[in-house]
């Protein structure tokens, strides 16, 4: 019972790593995410990640086509911004350096919906 085994990491299985999100990022989104739900706009999500980006899609229902995504791909960091935010049907919504600023049409539609 004392036989070590180690367990394989990326590095040793030659594959590349995958793209992820930082705490501070992901606590922002799932913030988002938990006023969205409290405002009834959204009932699931979904995360991925993969060797070039991660993703976060919040859903209206969970057989539909994510309503926003929200995603990370730091390729994109030096030419328009590493975030990106579609919309349902694909549209880039906005590109950005700075989550705060890509989630922002997100907010503004919390707002409104809040507010009227």
């Amino acid at each position: 019972m004392e036989n070590v085994t180690p367990l394989r990491t990326p590095r040793s299985t030659g594959a590349e790593p995958q793209v992820a999100f930082t705490r501070p990022e992901l606590d922002r989104i799932l913030s988002l995410y938990g006023r969205m739900v409290a405002a009834g706009l959204w009932r699931d999500y979904a995360l991925t990640f993969g060797p070039r980006t991660a993703s976060f899609s919040g859903f209206r229902r969970t057989a539909e086509n994510p309503e926003a995504r929200i995603v990370k791909d730091p390729a994109l960091r030096l030419k328009q911004g590493e975030w990106i935010l579609y919309g349902e049907g694909g549209v880039v919504l906005k590109r950005g350096h700075d989550l705060a600023g890509v989630l922002a049409p997100l907010e503004r539609r919390l707002v409104k919906i809040v507010e009227g």
